[in-house]
């Protein structure tokens, strides 16, 4: 992280007369953070102000934001402006985020703390920070025009209220929506509960990411704002597979995963190895008695799920949206399906007049996670990632989850594959020792009452 001075001499524009002067006359520095790696978790120094000390969050290819601590007030800076996000290595796409990342740092708070949080606007148009899910007054909501006036460009505005619920939250503009959201605007909150909690469990992981999607055309570098649903970048915190990192636990952990949907359609994330259940949910706590083990949750879009699971099977899972276009790089939707089509002959031919061209797709689409095929400056394969035993085929919305019975507690750095014990692999069948029989040169006689029509025709026996 990166801390430096902000706006010397700048005017500051400040929207809640709930702050006194003395307040406005020092601004918390705001902190920067520019690597895409995901950030250990950041523990407050002492004792966190409100309530009792907490387990922090580890926010996947993301990080938590420094607080202060102001007259009984934690105060934040975020700065809204114009980001590059590294979305996978060699990856490059200009977004708009907040602190210097898209998805902006995760808000981190104690149920019952007052917190305060000036907003600095470097975009190039105007702008406003919705609280989304919290209870707080109408005029912190941050609905343009509605709630508050826009935030210009240059000005700095104030939110101020109490964190009254324990969950997970996000935040995201209220301000020409459709175009900040679609250039990544967008973070998330987490409130911690301030005693222990009956429907809320202890947990020796806790992980957050929201889902994101992104039009960027092969070869560009900016999000295609104007699209409604013919993404090609589908992401977990602005970031896509294999530059996800993976999910580590402590053989025996109690893992919770909090996840957020911001894209413009649903997800279901199902993941490998372990049943998990629903805990949560932006609304609060889910009562135990509304919970049952599943390994898949459907998120609708602005919908956040926390769910939990007890690491009791070691291996690497995976875990993804399983709607199997999501787990896929950029990819043009007008590719026609070529499988069975035999290219014998036709292929040197066409060469001739265009020498770049490739076979594609006649036996499926599986070669592509190996091919070296010449891809325009900037622009994410279709499938790409590898394991230790070849292309693993998948990218966009895919990571996993590395269960290991020698990883320390509170340690969270990359275990490497896993090694499969003898014997618990799937392997190669030897081929039998005699031939198999050939099959008859006779062809099969249907039986009497087989039929068989085309589409639109009446059926006859």
């Amino acid at each position: 992280m990166q801390r430096r001075q902000f706006f010397t001499g700048a005017a500051i524009g400040v929207a809640t007369a709930s702050v006194s002067r003395v307040a406005m006359a020092a601004l918390p520095e705001p902190v920067q953070q520019t690597s895409a790696d995901t950030a250990p978790p950041w523990t407050p120094p002492g004792v966190t102000g409100a309530g009792r000390p907490y387990n922090p969050v580890v926010t996947l290819n993301g990080w938590t934001l420094p607080w202060r601590m102001n007259d009984g007030v934690k105060e934040f800076h975020l700065v809204a402006e114009p980001v590059v996000r590294e979305m996978a290595p060699g990856f490059l796409v200009n977004m708009w985020g907040y602190n210097g990342q898209s998805p902006g740092p995760t808000i981190e708070v104690v149920e019952g703390d007052r917190v305060r949080l000036f907003v600095t606007n470097r975009l190039p148009e105007h702008t406003t920070v919705h609280w989304h899910g919290q209870r707080l007054p109408a005029g912190m909501d941050g609905v343009g025009g509605l709630t508050q006036p826009q935030i210009p460009p240059g000005k700095t505005y104030v939110y101020e209220f109490v964190a009254r619920r324990p969950g997970t939250f996000m935040y995201h503009p209220h301000a020409d929506e459709m175009t900040q959201m679609a250039m990544g605007m967008m973070g998330l909150w987490i409130t911690h509960p301030k005693a222990r909690h009956p429907l809320i469990a202890e947990v020796q992981r806790d992980y957050c990411f929201l889902l994101n999607a992104f039009d960027v055309e092969p070869g560009s570098r900016t999000p295609q704002v104007n699209t409604m649903l013919d993404f090609n970048i589908w992401s977990w915190n602005s970031r896509v597979f294999p530059g996800i990192s993976p999910m580590v636990a402590r053989l025996g952990d109690r893992v919770r995963l909090r996840i957020g949907n911001l894209t413009m359609t649903n997800h279901p994330i199902h993941m490998h190895g372990m049943e998990f259940e629903v805990t949560g949910t932006d609304g609060g706590p889910v009562p135990k008695t509304a919970r049952w083990p599943e390994v898949t949750t459907d998120l609708g879009v602005g919908q956040m799920r926390q769910i939990e699971f007890v690491a009791d099977e070691p291996g690497d899972w995976s875990i993804h949206c399983h709607k199997s276009h999501h787990t896929m790089g950029a990819m043009g939707h007008g590719v026609p399906t070529m499988i069975g089509v035999d290219h014998r002959g036709l292929v040197r031919k066409i060469q001739r007049h265009a020498p770049g061209y490739m076979v594609m797709g006649e036996r499926g689409m599986a070669d592509m996670g190996a091919m070296e095929m010449e891809l325009p400056d900037n622009t994410f394969p279709m499938m790409t990632g590898t394991g230790p035993y070849g292309p693993i085929e998948m990218g966009g919305m895919f990571s996993t989850v590395k269960v290991r019975a020698e990883q320390k507690p509170g340690d969270y750095s990359d275990p490497g594959w896993y090694a499969m014990p003898a014997g618990t692999q799937a392997r190669e069948v030897p081929a039998p020792a005699q031939p198999a029989r050939a099959p008859s040169s006779q062809p099969a006689t249907p039986p009497a009452d087989a039929s068989a029509r085309k589409p639109g025709q009446t059926h006859h026996h």
